[in-house]
């Protein structure tokens, strides 16, 4: 199920460059986030069905274009659709780098299946209480399961590697969306990040998060993150040792 495919400028810069991120957002996903900004797409289902055919056919046409890389969007669900499509579009000759943009909720099962296939890996950390992300994203066993699939993503591809022009090649890159007052957990996900993955580890910390869905009915998700608290979060990274902050000047 495909809700829209094309060339992505809104993504980290290493996947974007000049020519954008190959982008397939695929309809579903694995949390019920109440607070989702694409829940027409993830909780909704809109999208269409394709073949795989198609589908290979989406990814060649992304290839042509000049993007940069092949990033599908929320992929857990459909893994084994787009691994039957693959080959197809390799056979025209599309040969640019995988990225795998997730949840962080992953199966290691899955994971593994992986394993030589994406060369990027993007996952959410999104929680770093278990209590949390059971009331705001429906899962249970978060923050084990993300830690577990993170460890096994940096063991596949390890750090963050760019070409000469800034071009991410291969490697994690972690996003984190700071949310209202801590709910997010911030410290707890820096620290793991630094200690148990790597100091070099290529962090996103994003403070663009906004209402919506239902997040009018929960406060304090009904208010953006104030600047205060985006600036705490980044501080967090800093203090923990992490080097490699999107967009962030370090001192």
């Amino acid at each position: 199920m495909v809700s829209s495919y094309g060339p992505h400028f809104g993504e980290e810069r290493p996947l974007v460059g000049g020519h954008g991120s190959g982008t397939i957002f695929l309809a579903g996903c694995n949390l019920r986030c109440i607070f989702c900004q694409n829940y027409e797409i993830s909780q909704l289902g809109e999208g269409q069905e394709v073949t795989t055919e198609e589908l290979a056919a989406m990814m060649v046409a992304l290839w042509r274009q000049g993007c940069h890389n092949l990033n599908f969007v929320t992929p857990a669900h459909q893994a084994a659709q787009i691994l039957a499509a693959l080959p197809l579009a390799i056979e025209l000759g599309m040969a640019i780098p995988l990225v795998y943009n997730c949840s962080g909720y992953e199966e290691l099962a899955t994971l593994k299946l992986l394993d030589g296939i994406f060369d990027i890996y993007m996952p959410d950390f999104k929680y770093g209480d278990d209590d949390v992300a059971l009331r705001l994203s429906g899962v249970p066993g978060y923050v084990e399961t993300a830690k577990a699939a993170l460890r096994e993503m940096h063991r596949q591809v390890g750090d963050l590697t760019l070409d000469s022009k800034g071009i991410a090649v291969r490697g994690v890159l972690v996003r984190h969306l700071v949310l209202p007052e801590g709910l997010a957990g911030t410290r707890r996900i820096m620290q793991f990040i630094a200690r148990e993955i790597s100091i070099d580890t290529y962090v996103n910390l994003m403070d663009q998060y906004h209402p919506c869905y239902r997040a009018s009915e929960h406060p304090p998700l009904d208010r953006r993150v104030t600047r205060q608290e985006f600036v705490e979060a980044v501080a967090m990274a800093q203090e923990e040792g992490l080097r490699r902050l999107d967009g962030v000047t370090l001192t």
